[in-house]
Order: C-alpha cells, then structure tokens, then sequence
C-alpha cells in the first residue's frame, strides 16, 4: 500500500487555511492574526504552556493541536468559577480548524507540550497565533493530516489565500476577560440524595426517589460542580427555567 503524502507548500497552505478559523474562536487577550507557517519542531513547541490535541473524522484518524501560552492558561486555573478545563477551552479552535479543512474532528484532550509532536506521530507544520505583537498560541497540523484531507476531499478543496499578521493590536483585556467566549456547562440540582448500591439496583420505573431538598426550596446553579447561584425552576414555554434569586459568593457558599 502506498502511504500518503503531502508537500511542504499544500502542509503550509492548508495549515495556514486552518489557523485562521481556529484564531477566530481561541480565547485571548487580543485579536488573534495568523503568522507565517514553518515546519514544526519539539523546540518551538516547549514555548508554549499548554496543548490539546484531536483527531479528524479520516481514516487513520490523524492529529491536529492547538498550542497555548502561559497567560492563557493561568486564566483558565485562577478563574472565579474554579479551575476550567483546557482541552474544552480549545475545543472550538480545533473544531474550527478541521472544519476549514473539510472534515470534523473529535473531543479535544490536554497533553504535555513536550509529547504534543510525539502525538501528531510525524511531521507537522506550525501556525504561530499572534496578537498585539506577541504569539499567544499556534496551531499544529500534521502532514498525515494534510495527506488524508487530500485522499478523502481531494485537491479541490478550496485554499483560500490569507494574510499573515494582518489583525490591528489592540489594547490587552487580563484575567477573565480571556474567557468569554468559553463554553461553560451548567447544571441545575434539584437535590441530592444517598443509596446504596442494592438501592440502585433496586429502582424501578414509577418508584420515587426522596431527595435532600424540601418542596419549595430553591434549586441550585453549578458550574463545573461549583455552586454560583440559587433560584426557582420555572416553565419557559414548553421547557424548564431557572429565575436567578441569589448569587452565591465564596462567604455564603455553605
């Protein structure tokens, strides 16, 4: 079977394409503008502070990454709504990234940045994301990648010419400024209630399940398992809604 390849300038066309979708949803200070493509090294890839990586929707499942600086990352563990995830605070750059190339990718996954050009398993061309005069971040896509994009869509897949460094800096938001555009998962409890294994195994449908919470009390706002919030469930249309009646702080958290 012949293995499939790719050149250096379709590596750094596509991989150029793809990081400019991905700087549009990457969380950061500033605006983000593509820089000029290189091939990738272990070395530029340990200047970064974090990186997640996801397979495309190909066959042999090939990798691209996302590479993040220090400032991000501090960001997203010193956030008031606790430690948020990095993997699914990159997940929509990698999505946007494989959607610029034509296909879908799965659920983003942290890796050490040091093991990150190990995990794409071959060579790789690096994107550098910029933003008011310094690299926030880059985007990593491997030739196997590029070589199964061509395979399945063909080289007809449009490759739209794009300017490098071409975003305006402009002045730098800190903290958690950073984060939003983050997607958040929350959750609304109800209550709580304690069993026991053969309790579980014992439910059956009809039967009713006590919780720790009386009539009336309100529900409780979590993100990320931590409480932000009370209020009352109420019905919006034809589904269920929460009317916020307290936000909850670190001193009445209890």
């Amino acid at each position: 079977m012949t293995a499939l390849t790719a050149t250096p300038s379709d590596l750094h066309a596509r991989a150029l394409t793809a990081a400019a979708a991905a700087a549009e949803v990457l969380p950061a200070a500033t605006p983000l503008a593509v820089g000029t493509p290189a091939a990738g090294a272990t070395e530029a890839c340990r200047d970064f502070a974090g990186a997640a990586v996801a397979e495309l929707h190909l066959p042999g499942a090939p990798r691209i990454a996302v590479l993040v600086g220090a400032e991000l990352v501090a960001a997203l563990a010193g956030s008031p709504l606790g430690g948020l995830d990095l993997a699914a605070a990159t997940q929509p750059a990698l999505t946007a990234a494989a959607e610029a190339l034509g296909v879908g990718c799965g659920a983003a996954r942290e890796v050490s940045v040091d093991l990150v050009d190990a995990d794409l398993g071959g060579p790789f061309t690096l994107v550098p994301l910029e933003g008011a005069g310094a690299t926030a971040g880059a985007l990593l896509v491997s030739a196997a990648a590029v070589a199964a994009v061509e395979a399945v869509r063909g080289p007809e897949v449009p490759i739209s010419p794009l300017p490098t460094g071409s975003l305006s800096p402009t002045p730098a938001s800190r903290g958690i400024e950073m984060l939003h555009g983050v997607d958040m998962e929350v959750t609304v409890e109800l209550g709580r209630a304690r069993l026991t294994v053969r309790e579980l195994l014992a439910l059956s449908p009809g039967e009713v399940l006590e919780l720790d919470r009386a009539a009336g009390s309100p529900a409780d706002l979590l993100v990320n398992g931590r409480l932000i919030a009370r209020g009352e469930v109420v019905v919006v249309d034809e589904d269920f809604g929460l009317r916020i009646t307290e936000i909850v702080d670190e001193t009445t958290a209890g």
